[in-house]
């Protein structure tokens, strides 16, 4: 998925520093972004109060919507490049197309694995016709700087293995759990689960001290080590932990999101992650002239062009002069 934000910023992510060493329960608000004509996701990462979450370095939480007399998801063809993106469904149907020339429906629990590398295009949209509701979450995963410039691929997954306990199901998307491993390429240490926990469910799910992790709530209540997690909101949980209490007021879904923190800092601009504002300048200009990350055949629209870059370079910490 895009970030199809207009006044798109640039933000500086990963490295040490954002790192909380122990655990917490920090609390994160989303920001209300439009997406296309009919729908709003709710944008819990990049946050001003916390940028990354191991290597997830974007996180779009959306519906349920009502879409049944409306278009849906209509996300124009628009480039990646430095990340993998990951389409996550609870309702509803994403029909995927990129410049690969993959054609692909992603439907509820499957996974849709988009990894850019270097550079590729891509579109979403909601099928014609499509079903009554839309919910799910777009995720992005930062590339390390040994496997930034990887050919592009995609990858679509429907069986996925499960780690269970009573009142629990917890789907790995990517990366492992208790064991449980997704056949997904990852390139980094990482865990991303799907937790769905039956009214009155209470368990412990174990962790690895070394992750830093997160959860995002989808929808029900729940409480996250004891905290109130509401849907559409994320609890940053920080390192150190080696269970994680859940309980279920009400039939619940949730995310697991975590992994080693992100040694390297990277630098964010719509849908580019780099090493230097450089690298951001240069790719905008290749998608401009049409070069780099191929053409999207298929999709009934114009390609969606890219917003303006900021007049103040910004660059890593680490290579402020």
């Amino acid at each position: 998925m895009s970030n199809l934000d207009r006044q798109a910023t640039p933000s500086v992510c990963g490295g040490r520093g954002f790192v909380v060493a122990e655990p917490v329960r920090e609390l994160l608000t989303p920001r209300r972004v439009p997406l296309g004509a009919s729908t709003e996701v709710r944008r819990l990462l990049p946050n001003l109060g916390r940028r990354m979450v191991g290597a997830w370095a974007f996180v779009d939480h959306y519906g349920p919507d009502d879409i049944a007399d409306e278009p849906g998801m209509q996300v124009p063809p628009h480039p990646h490049m430095g990340l993998q993106t990951v389409s996550w469904l609870h309702d509803g149907e994403v029909l995927h197309r990129d410049s690969l020339g993959s054609l692909q429906t992603v439907r509820p629990r499957e996974l849709g694995l988009m990894t850019s590398g270097r550079a590729i295009s891509h579109s979403e949209e909601s099928p014609k016709p499509h079903a009554r509701f839309l919910h799910g979450a777009q995720l992005w995963v930062a590339l390390p700087d040994a496997h930034r410039n990887v050919e592009p691929h995609f990858q679509h997954h429907t069986d996925l293995p499960a780690v269970t306990a009573p009142g629990l199901t917890a789907t790995v998307i990517l990366g492992e759990l208790d064991g449980a491993a997704s056949p997904g390429t990852a390139y980094t240490p990482i865990v991303g689960a799907d937790l769905t926990l039956t009214e009155g469910a209470e368990a412990r799910l174990p962790l690895d001290p070394d992750f830093e992790y997160a959860v995002l709530s989808m929808s029900g209540e729940a409480e996250v080590d004891g905290v109130p997690v509401l849907p559409g909101s994320m609890l940053y949980l920080g390192c150190g932990r080696t269970e994680l209490p859940l309980r279920a007021l009400s039939d619940a879904g949730l995310m697991l999101l975590g992994g080693e923190p992100f040694e390297e800092e990277i630098v964010m601009f719509w849908n580019f992650i780099a090493r230097s504002g450089e690298e951001i300048v240069q790719a905008r200009k290749d998608w401009e002239e049409g070069s780099r990350f191929g053409e999207v055949q298929g999709y009934d629209g114009a390609r969606l062009p890219a917003p303006a870059l900021p007049t103040t370079p910004l660059k890593p910490r680490g290579r402020v002069r």
